[in-house]
């Protein structure tokens, strides 16, 4: 226990700062996908500010624990990889096949591709894993 000012708070000494992002927003367990998608907003509003203090690092921390918890909970999903997932990216983003000739140069490659007749290359998995800011890893099989 730490005392400030008087009165008694639990766990480390804590900051303004830390204080006002709990006033603003105080974590709570997950219970449901409204509540997730809640603290996501709450997660991606600090990470799109770019440089954190420590006390904002320590805040997302603590959002990151409780959306993992929560994930835990959930069905775990197929392992999806390689042109499925490829296919499964395009539709959630609603993308054409124009929007992936800068990866592929031509979008006869992206359809030859889509439809099995090409595989994808390594350059286009490292292109494709920036693109959708995922791992290079997710188009490959999970090892079980």
């Amino acid at each position: 226990m730490t005392k400030t000012s008087g009165s008694t708070t639990l766990g480390f000494s804590s900051s303004d700062a830390y204080l006002s992002l709990l006033q603003r927003f105080a974590p709570r367990p997950i219970r449901s996908e409204a509540q997730l998608e809640e603290v996501q907003d709450v997660m991606d509003a600090l990470l799109d500010r770019g440089h954190l203090t420590p006390e904002e690092k320590d805040y997302l921390n603590v959002l990151g624990t409780l959306v993992y918890e929560y994930e835990q909970t959930l069905e775990p999903l197929p392992d999806i990889h390689g042109v499925e997932l490829l296919k499964v990216l395009i539709e959630e983003r609603s993308l054409k096949q124009k929007d992936l000739v800068p990866i592929f140069r031509t979008e006869s490659i992206i359809s030859d591709v889509l439809h099995g007749r090409r595989q994808l290359t390594t350059r286009h998995i490292q292109e494709l894993a920036a693109f959708f800011h995922i791992s290079p890893a997710s188009f490959f099989p999970q090892a079980s």
